[in-house]
């Protein structure tokens, strides 16, 4: 039997050994303050309170991925040299909450001609703007564009990547790859254009198998 512990008594468990069953408790109370004897320890309730954190940490983990981030891959060479071929990258599903996208915005999107994939490229041509690729040179409106991150994987422009005068529609946007010569994009889809909805995100920057923010 026992009392309090907080009483300066001995506690006693009766045994073959009367000297042995004595045991001072202090010595007791000691060994509960270094944690050996937990006031209270309920290992149920424990076990219950590890699985509700857990529970929380993979809810909070799908909510970001489905909500805030994107997670894509790119298995082409077809945004070289300013995403390398197989990089996998994250991106902002929140970056056109309020805003639509930009002129050269990275962006991740679903694939018009199939949905179910996902491309990557560069936004060109707004809504409501004339497209136009003459010898390589892209026109937007009669007014050639400045691109210092297109890359030629072969040194020559390949002259069947022009396309000619073209509306983009409301809402849509045409997209290229930075790697002109070996890119399948907007110049070479039955649905030419990216529709707004098919938008998931802009790419921000890419993890594996480099770390490097994306221009």
């Amino acid at each position: 039997m026992y009392n309090n512990l907080d009483d300066d008594i001995e506690i006693i468990y009766w045994g073959e050994d009367e000297e042995d069953d004595i045991v001072n408790s202090e010595k007791f109370k000691k060994r509960r303050r270094r944690g050996r004897l937990p006031e209270d320890f309920d290992l149920r309730k424990e076990v219950l309170n590890w699985l509700k954190l857990l529970v929380v940490a993979v809810i909070l983990v799908v909510a970001i991925n489905k909500l805030v981030i994107i997670n894509a891959r790119v298995p082409t060479g077809s945004m070289e040299t300013t995403i390398h071929e197989k990089s996998r990258m994250i991106g902002s599903r929140l970056a056109y909450l309020f805003s639509k996208p930009e002129r050269k915005d990275i962006i991740i999107f679903r694939y018009p001609d199939n949905p179910k994939e996902n491309y990557v490229k560069r936004v060109i041509g707004l809504p409501g703007e004339y497209v136009e690729i003459r010898n390589g040179i892209v026109y937007i409106n009669d007014e050639p564009l400045e691109e210092d991150y297109v890359y030629y994987d072969t040194g020559i422009v390949d002259l069947k990547g022009d396309f000619a005068k073209t509306l983009v529609p409301e809402g849509c946007y045409f997209v290229l790859g930075d790697n002109r010569n070996n890119s399948h994009d907007s110049r070479r889809w039955e649905n030419t254009f990216v529709r707004e909805e098919l938008i998931l995100g802009k790419a921000m920057f890419s993890y594996y198998p480099k770390i490097y923010w994306l221009k």
